[in-house]
């Protein structure tokens, strides 16, 4: 049972685990939409079997000591008291899940900025500059800064996220206070991880499609190796000839056909067979006809709408009504 709870309800144990004056202490420190949220889960929680309970607290303890040594003593000190403590394995997994909340808070007020302010501070800084701060920025705020990047700066700034591993503080701070003439607010930093291959592909699954194309196009020739990396964690247009029917039916009945015209008046014939393959007769003959009446079609048009169908296909992924296969292997994104 514990394995199938969610934040909220392990979170909900742990408060009833440690009782009702620990708990009105945590409660303190908590914002009134936190409080409603456990209190909510608290109440649903009547009955939990005793093994499950301990399971959660045992499971929260480790996170605990995890976050202690990291911040105390750093990832190298950590690993080996983990190991000791733990076991490898389970070291290793306690550490992966304490990183993503150990994150810097660097650049915090940098994401609720306006993207457009962030482009007039990063356009004319060096590539890895870029590249580093918009490893800091939300993924939308990137791939809108990256598409009104010159052409040739695009693709340098995309490969210098992808090979970001980590960054050392002291870099980070000689960056951070470069831009605190524009920006108040420092926020402390901590080592981490960032950028990497899988954040490029979030960034490329929001850019518009003449820019995705572009990057694409160019990263084939100069970087094949790092191009089929990106393209396998994210989902395009073209992806769509790898998913189930059913899949392939379900975002249909979300596309205006007026929509499905334009993305495939230039679409390549295995996208377009698919798509006509998984459509009632009726709706076939309406979208072909659009297709044939549809003349002096902008290919930024074409792009648009390609990418309002890509748009709605991960709505519903997200939603869990759909699941999207990368690249034709069997794994899925979830």
């Amino acid at each position: 049972m514990s394995k199938k709870l969610n934040s909220t309800e392990r979170a909900a144990a742990v408060i009833i685990a440690l009782g009702a004056e620990n708990a009105s202490n945590v409660y303190k420190y908590l914002r009134e939409e936190e409080i409603e949220q456990l209190s909510i889960e608290i109440a649903k929680l009547e009955h939990m079997p005793a093994a499950d309970l301990q399971e959660v607290v045992d499971d929260f303890y480790g996170l605990c000591v995890t976050q202690k040594v990291i911040t105390e003593g750093g990832v190298a000190y950590a690993k080996d008291v983990l190991e000791k403590a733990f076991g490898p394995q389970q070291a290793l997994t306690l550490m992966e899940r304490v990183s993503k909340s150990l994150r810097t808070k660097a650049f915090d007020f940098m994401r609720k900025a306006d993207y457009k302010n962030l482009l007039m501070m990063v356009q004319n800084e060096h590539p890895q500059t870029i590249a580093l701060i918009l490893s800091y920025a939300r993924a939308d705020q990137a791939s809108q800064i990256i598409g009104e990047l010159p052409q040739d700066i695009q693709i340098d700034v995309i490969q210098r996220i992808a090979n970001l591993d980590r960054a050392n503080p002291e870099i980070i701070s000689i960056v951070e206070k470069t831009l605190e003439k524009k920006f108040s607010s420092i926020i402390s930093v901590d080592l981490m991880e960032l950028g990497g291959i899988n954040y490029v592909a979030d960034i490329m699954n929001n850019v518009d499609r003449g820019t995705e194309k572009h990057i694409f196009d160019t990263l084939s020739t100069v970087d094949p190796e790092l191009s089929d990396e990106i393209r396998k964690r994210m989902f395009v247009f073209e992806d769509i000839v790898f998913m189930d029917n059913l899949s392939i039916q379900r975002f249909l009945r979300e596309i205006d056909s007026k929509d499905l015209a334009v993305a495939l008046k230039a679409a390549n014939e295995d996208v377009s067979n698919v798509i006509f393959q998984n459509m009632s007769q009726r709706m076939q003959e309406t979208v072909k006809t659009d297709i044939q009446y549809l003349h002096n079609v902008r290919m930024r048009d074409v792009e648009e709408a390609q990418q309002k169908i890509v748009a709605a296909i991960r709505q519903l992924e997200e939603a869990g009504e759909i699941v999207i296969s990368k690249g034709g292997k069997d794994d899925i994104i979830v």
